[in-house]
């Protein structure tokens, strides 16, 4: 026995001089990084706890709360917020690269399973409605109305296609590229580009004056307009993936496809060109002020509302020294729109598969 009992002393003491270290960095915390410490824990435990709740109400067969998402939604944040903080207080806590592209110092890899589950729970929460008006070719109407537009309102046929990509990206943006979903945070917006009613009979009412000049030139996609318009009768058009997109896009985007070369020219990234239309989507008014300056990358923005708009739409949400912004430039506001890149490069990879048909 006796040297069983050594093996397990010299273990035991092996297993001290290998903690030791870590117990003695906790004590040296300070009360900053102690208190960031903590309030990340408290966030990953509240986020834990909301999804738990919410897959049990589901699996239950449940009534959920009204905008089912919201909750779900500030607990994602705070997580991501909560985790900047403590990378910020404790540089050495940043970890490895994310399966999602989030930068590390903003999110920890290892609670990937709790942002699929998230995911997971928001495609239940917002799956379309009984009725819903799908497309055997969603992609693809999306391309082919913008192209459709652009080419209406004066592009050429590459630049048409800048704007076939580009509303490609705003499909993904609002919906992971799902047709016809409802809105787990909002009562208001819906479908596939996530319009309100307003906007939606705003843009049912620009592309008429437009339906003319399109069935000229393309008389085949008039064709499907007129069939999907006939199918949609009666019912919010919004749920009806063709006509949400047609009137989605004519609402505000297609106004500014004249736009689109020098857009271009201002950012040659294509992923970049996406961030900006889906600014108009966001902050539409500062969008179009920063376009009509001639200088758009420099043109800041610094009204109190617009920001909460920015922060209620993942930009400069997380941590406290982003949340502390007054203002920003669009050039800030861009490098600032990281969640939004995962989105943008499916879109770039679902065009390119489309195109190569």
């Amino acid at each position: 026995m006796r040297p069983r009992c050594l093996a397990a002393a010299a273990l035991a003491a092996l297993a001290f001089l290998v903690t030791a270290p870590a117990v003695g960095q906790q004590a040296e915390l300070t009360a900053r990084q102690s208190d960031a410490v903590a309030a990340y824990d408290r966030a990953l435990a509240s986020f834990k706890a909301i999804l738990a709740e919410r897959r049990r109400q589901i699996e239950a067969k449940q009534p959920l709360p009204n905008l089912p998402g919201q909750a779900l939604y500030l607990a994602r944040v705070a997580v991501i917020s909560s985790y900047k903080d403590l990378t910020d207080a404790i540089p050495s806590r940043i970890g490895k690269p994310n399966k999602f592209e989030i930068p590390p110092a903003y999110f920890d890899a290892d609670i990937e399973p709790l942002v699929d589950e998230y995911a997971n729970l928001f495609e239940i929460m917002e799956a379309p409605p009984a009725g819903a008006q799908n497309s055997a070719t969603p992609f693809k109407d999306v391309v082919d109305l913008a192209v459709a537009i652009a080419r209406a309102k004066g592009l050429s046929a590459p630049q048409a296609e800048a704007a076939g990509r580009i509303s490609l990206g705003l499909f993904f943006a609002e919906t992971n590229g799902k047709q016809n979903v409802r809105n787990g945070r909002s009562n208001t917006y819906m479908g596939s580009l996530q319009t309100g009613p307003s906007e939606d009979r705003n843009g049912r009412r620009k592309w008429e004056a437009i339906k003319g000049a399109i069935a000229a030139a393309d008389p085949e996609l008039s064709a499907r307009d007129d069939r999907e318009e006939a199918r949609a009768r009666g019912t919010d058009h919004r749920f009806n993936h063709w006509t949400a997109v047609r009137d989605g896009l004519m609402n505000a985007h297609a106004d500014l496809f004249p736009e689109i070369p020098a857009i271009v020219k201002t950012l040659p990234d294509p992923i970049d060109q996406m961030k900006l239309f889906e600014l108009i989507q966001i902050i539409p008014t500062p969008t179009r002020s920063a376009l009509r300056s001639g200088n758009l990358l420099n043109y800041r923005v610094s009204d109190p509302t617009i920001m909460r708009h920015l922060r209620n739409n993942s930009v400069f949400a997380f941590g406290q020294a982003d949340r502390a912004r007054t203002s920003a430039s669009f050039r800030d506001i861009l490098g600032a729109m990281w969640l939004f890149n995962r989105k943008f490069e499916r879109a770039m990879a679902k065009y390119a598969e489309i195109r190569a048909r």
